[in-house]
């Protein structure tokens, strides 16, 4: 293996090719791997000298930018008294505050706190939990036909929620990327997607399908287990706040709970600190993640209300059945209270406003290109939804020449940059993002 302090170079890069696997890659990989060096702002800086702006704000996460003064001095700080301590029997400051500042933030009625791993064990604990709290209250006599029991959880096509066991069983089973699992997972229920458009009207022929699966399982229907308004790995698409509100409705009516998977939409993304909040609803539970510690480490949490968490802990054992190695990480902590103590001060507000004028301005005339099926824009989240696969190689070449890092995927050509982005640079975003457009679509015509 090449050695320790090197810097970057061929016999790195071949090594990496070789033995490192990357995100739903192949290996060894034949795509090229940017290396990069470093970062401040909104810059990815690369071995070979170049920057690039971030479009993608590291899978959505670095909304602060990188190398905030802010977060790196707490965690310099934290790192002086302690990087790690086990959670199970010990506790510290940094999570208590973390846990009340996570309350102050989130809609009502949330006030009980679990943090883990990542989203996507931040998914497994809350359907422990609500299948927990389910059984809970069925022991205690609660309400339902014999020979049923709530273990079952619905949720609407087109959602991503995660690539672990639990999380992949919520994730679209025809169009999602975990088909080869399916003899693994558990069957659960699905609604259909949310006909496109944030200003859409609720869907009579929707809420009649929907509504039917609820009177034909409702008895078995432990949550339902949303990504609320934006879907966002299973295809970026925005959908109207009068479907979250529907699906709250018959929750409420069937006993079932509401949890809304917020891991990508939580503290800003869509205009709102939480995309819920569109809808006016409050969930029973909600998973926050990635942006949570400003991108610098990994950290999430749940939340739910008083009520769900006095009914499970009613129940068999009285405990929440999870506990990770690395819950409420000291590190982790410090700098995601640092994080939203930005997010608190209510700049966001204002910079995601501004992302998106410039995402609808930059990107209005990118449906003239021809093969460009949609183009989208909410919040901090800009779309070129293309009417044919991406070729991710050479998108990707266009947005470097263009000095942009894009990750595109499936027909999708997106940006979820950082808020701190200037008006000069989210012009660029959106040239980079157009240039992989017309790239991808004039390979197409020419094949053609």
């Amino acid at each position: 293996m090449p050695g320790a302090g090197a810097g970057w170079s061929a016999e790195l890069a071949s090594f990496d090719r070789e033995h490192v696997w990357h995100p739903y890659a192949p290996l060894p990989d034949p795509q090229e791997h940017l290396p990069v060096v470093g970062a401040k702002g909104v810059r990815l800086q690369l071995a070979d000298g170049r920057t690039l702006i971030d479009g993608m704000a590291s899978w959505w996460c670095a909304i602060h930018g990188y190398r905030h003064p802010r977060l790196d001095r707490a965690l310099a700080e934290q790192l002086g008294r302690m990087a790690h301590v086990m959670f199970g029997g010990l506790t510290h400051e940094g999570a208590v505050r973390l846990a009340a500042r996570l309350i102050e933030l989130a809609p009502d009625g949330l006030d009980r706190v679990f943090f883990a791993d990542s989203g996507s064990v931040a998914i497994e604990v809350a359907i422990k939990l609500c299948l927990q709290y389910q059984q809970a209250l069925s022991a205690r006599g609660g309400r339902r036909r014999p020979g049923t029991q709530r273990t079952r959880l619905l949720t609407i096509r087109g959602g991503y929620h995660g690539d672990t066991t639990g999380a992949m069983a919520l994730c679209d089973p025809v169009a999602g990327m975990h088909h080869l699992f399916r003899p693994l997972l558990p069957e659960h229920i699905f609604a259909p997607r949310p006909p496109a458009g944030f200003a859409a009207a609720l869907q009579e022929r929707w809420r009649e399908q929907t509504d039917a699966l609820f009177s034909r399982h409702g008895e078995e229907i432990a949550a339902v287990v949303v990504e609320p308004i934006v879907q966002g790995a299973g295809g970026m698409r925005f959908y109207a706040p009068a479907y979250l509100a529907h699906l709250r409705a018959l929750c409420d009516r069937y006993g079932a709970l509401l949890v809304v998977d917020e891991i990508a939409t939580g503290f800003g993304r869509s205009g709102r600190l939480f995309a819920c909040e569109h809808a006016g609803v409050s969930p029973d539970v909600m998973c926050v993640g990635k942006a949570l510690t400003g991108g610098y480490l990994s950290l999430a949490a749940l939340l739910c209300s008083e009520e769900v968490a006095a009914g499970l802990s009613a129940g068999e054992g009285g405990a929440l059945m999870h506990g990770p190695t690395f819950m409420a990480n000291p590190l982790a902590c410090a700098v995601a209270g640092a994080s939203l103590e930005l997010i608190a001060a209510g700049d966001w507000r204002h910079d995601v406003a501004r992302i998106e004028r410039a995402l609808a301005r930059g990107l209005g005339g990118a449906d003239a290109i021809e093969g460009v099926a949609d183009v989208r824009v909410l919040g901090a989240i800009g779309v070129i939804e293309l009417d044919r696969e991406v070729d991710v190689a050479r998108a990707t070449r266009a947005a470097v020449q263009a000095g942009v890092w894009l990750r595109p995927f499936g027909n999708l050509i997106y940006a979820m940059p950082p808020y701190i982005i200037d008006e000069d640079d989210l012009a660029a975003l959106c040239e980079g993002m157009l240039a992989a457009a017309r790239a991808c679509c004039a390979q197409s015509r020419a094949v053609a």
